[in-house]
């Protein structure tokens, strides 16, 4: 099997933080109340997000759903967690219990 890099480079914590609320599906103004950041700082942040995924931009795109398919892609679907959804990912950790294989804490 492949390995495939995703990242062009380490995202930043607070890029990191965004992500996950994006995932979350949070509008940028959402994002910028709930980090106390202005929009404006959002929408730059979530330009960075796009390079440092390997994500493009184009007109019939939506590239803040892209962002978040690459970023769950690549650090999991914790996400899934806030909607009760069953995670794809699930395996038997250590001491028995549930785990997703791609979490990362």
């Amino acid at each position: 099997m492949e390995h495939m890099t995703i990242l062009t480079r380490e995202l930043t914590p607070f890029e990191h933080l965004v992500a996950g609320l994006l995932c979350d599906g949070l509008s940028n103004s959402a994002i910028a109340r709930e980090t106390a950041h202005t929009e404006k700082v959002v929408e730059n942040t979530v330009s960075r997000m796009s390079k440092a995924l390997g994500v493009k931009s184009a007109p019939d795109i939506n590239i803040r759903v892209l962002i978040a398919l690459a970023y769950r892609a690549h650090f999991g679907d914790k996400a899934f967690d806030k909607l009760n959804v069953a995670c794809g990912h699930m395996v038997l950790g250590p001491n028995g219990e549930q785990v997703c294989s791609r979490h990362i804490e």
